[in-house]
């Protein structure tokens, strides 16, 4: 094999492993760490690489065909992004907007289960869960029926799993569905 055909294959490796990364961007509502965790499962049991930023704005989704917003409030990483409640439901909420007016489908994910759920993460899943094509949510982060009730208002299916790595399955229901995979 020749030295220009290794070079130009890897190239072209490379190329459609970006690809398949710009097909999904991936943010957290509340700053708290799961968005890295979620991000693991899409890079380790998919093999699809995200456009993440914990910050995402609007210009920032460029062609991804899946915003994926993993939900769950964390006052130190607010604090440590620099930003109050307010403004990350703000910042969310355009996120999300901008998703739905570009035709993009929204995955909301809350892996924290019953321990990330309060006062400050109930904010951001009532906020942000209303805009969702779909939602994953670990086993006891709706024993309150939050996700389902939201869900009952959008026409939006929610799946469920037993732990973040058990994510993997249902991500790649919905990942397929929607033509990524």
């Amino acid at each position: 094999m020749s030295r220009k055909f290794t070079l130009s294959f890897l190239i072209l490796l490379f190329a459609a492993s970006c690809a398949l990364g710009a097909d999904v961007a991936l943010t957290s509502v509340g700053q708290s760490p799961d968005a890295m965790m979620v991000r693991v499962v899409l890079r380790n049991a998919l093999k699809v690489n995200p456009d993440y930023n914990a910050l995402m704005t609007p210009s920032e989704l460029g062609d991804a065909k899946v915003l994926v917003a993993v939900v769950g409030g964390s006052s130190k990483g607010l604090g440590a992004a620099g930003i109050n409640p307010e403004d990350e439901v703000a910042r969310a909420k355009s996120l999300l907007q901008a998703a739905k007016d570009t035709g993009k489908k929204i995955l909301v994910m809350h892996v924290g289960g019953e321990g990330r759920r309060g006062t400050l993460s109930d904010l951001f899943i009532t906020e942000a869960s209303p805009y969702a094509d779909g939602m994953i949510i670990v086993d006891g982060g709706n024993q309150d029926g939050i996700f389902t009730k939201i869900a009952e208002g959008s026409g939006a299916p929610v799946k469920t799993a037993p732990n973040v790595k058990g994510t993997g399955a249902p991500l790649k229901e919905f990942l397929a569905d929607w033509g990524v995979m």
